[in-house]
């Protein structure tokens, strides 16, 4: 008896040890930098699952943001900048007004390149004060953060991973110019990759291939204006010359918000996912009216084609 509690008793001992060398799967710390507006409802959707996933979730924003406000599901953190809440507001609907109330295309891009610069600089100033507020940024490197999710059409974001050189996922739509892909050394070859806002399909005649590769030289401009300033400031920064496609390319997930059933084949890295309509609301089931009129629907049009042929 007292040999089989000895036994037993060792095999528990064994059985404790090798649990303590299994590895426990844990929730990390993610920091997550987002854009204001409609860019913060699609962020915020991952960080409320990114919750429920028992990770811990940091959000931070300007102690002026208009929509991003505390929530039981993740941590706010602010920090000032050089405005009020009014100027911010101001700018942010300048900017809204601009892409709602103007055709999205090219010209309503070039039409508005003062607004552009103007808003571009209100954002460096706003990252400025992030970067350079020293006590937080000692906070947050002594946090012990595993990722940054971020959205960088704000840049600083992405500048922020970089310097406290931490793996960085990046969620977004798109940004000018295909920078996104060139970040990620994506083939986007402008014979076969119709471009933003030309209305081309992937099969395009010789005048549409040569009007694909035109069409982008515009976007690049804007893209100078607007996010030329953050190299300054990462050079600034980080005590050497750094690019903006240095930055970007510390990615190491992106998760773009489109679905690949509505967009043209187009040659994707493995570390690029689909994540389009993840922020449209859950909708109810169907009732069982709606169920059967549909199946009724379905039967009678399948009878058709087949007696048809």
């Amino acid at each position: 008896m007292a040999m089989g509690l000895q036994v037993s008793l060792r095999g528990l001992s064994g059985l404790v040890l090798l649990l303590c060398g299994l590895p426990w799967a844990e929730g990390g710390k993610v920091l997550v930098i987002p854009t204001e507006g409609s860019h913060w409802l699609s962020m915020r959707t991952i960080v409320r699952e990114l919750h429920t996933r028992g990770h811990e979730t940091v959000v931070l924003a300007p102690d002026v943001s208009v929509y991003i406000k505390e929530d039981d599901f993740f941590t706010l953190k602010s920090y000032a900048v050089p405005y009020t809440k009014e100027e911010y507001g101001h700018n942010l609907l300048s900017l809204l007004q601009m892409f709602f109330e103007n055709e999205y295309s090219v010209t309503m891009f070039l039409s508005n390149m003062e607004l552009m610069k103007n808003i571009s600089a209100f954002y460096v100033r706003t990252c400025t004060s992030l970067l350079y507020n020293t006590g937080l940024i000692q906070h947050l490197n002594s946090s012990s953060y595993e990722v940054v999710l971020t959205d960088p059409v704000y840049p600083c974001g992405a500048l922020l991973a970089k310097y406290l050189n931490i793996p960085a996922v990046f969620l977004l739509r798109f940004i000018p110019s295909d920078v996104e892909f060139e970040a990620a050394q994506c083939p986007s070859p402008p014979s076969y990759v119709p471009r933003l806002f030309t209305r081309n399909s992937d099969r395009m005649s010789f005048l549409e291939r040569v009007k694909n590769i035109l069409y982008n030289l515009p976007f690049k401009i804007v893209f100078y204006f607007s996010y030329t300033p953050y190299e300054s400031l990462a050079s600034e920064l980080l005590q050497r010359e750094v690019s903006f496609m240095e930055i970007f390319s510390h990615a190491s997930i992106w998760l773009l918000r489109f679905d690949f059933v509505f967009e043209y084949p187009r040659p994707i890295m493995p570390n690029m996912f689909f994540v389009g309509g993840m922020n449209c609301v859950v909708r109810k089931p169907l009732s069982q009216v709606c169920i059967r009129y549909f199946a009724k629907v379905c039967s009678t049009n399948v009878g058709f084609l087949m007696s048809s042929f």
